[in-house]
């Protein structure tokens, strides 16, 4: 199993761009993009919780769970 981030998908729904999101976030839009693309190891709770309310929804709209493919 894997964790995905599906951060580009309420984006699109909210209509807001990369660069909004980390400006309301606090962080740069490198980070911010290399979190939504799932190239991190970690995600630090108060980020979590900057981006839920930027896009105004919980941690399990933009994190999931999926299977290996074998």
């Amino acid at each position: 199993m894997r964790i995905v981030v599906r951060i580009d998908e309420m984006m699109a729904r909210r209509k807001m761009s990369l660069n909004q999101l980390a400006a309301e976030v606090g962080v740069s839009t490198t980070n911010l993009s290399l979190l939504k693309n799932g190239h991190v190891r970690g995600v630090r709770f108060n980020t979590l919780l900057g981006i839920c309310r930027a896009l105004d929804c919980r941690p399990g709209d933009i994190l999931d769970i999926e299977e290996d493919e074998e």
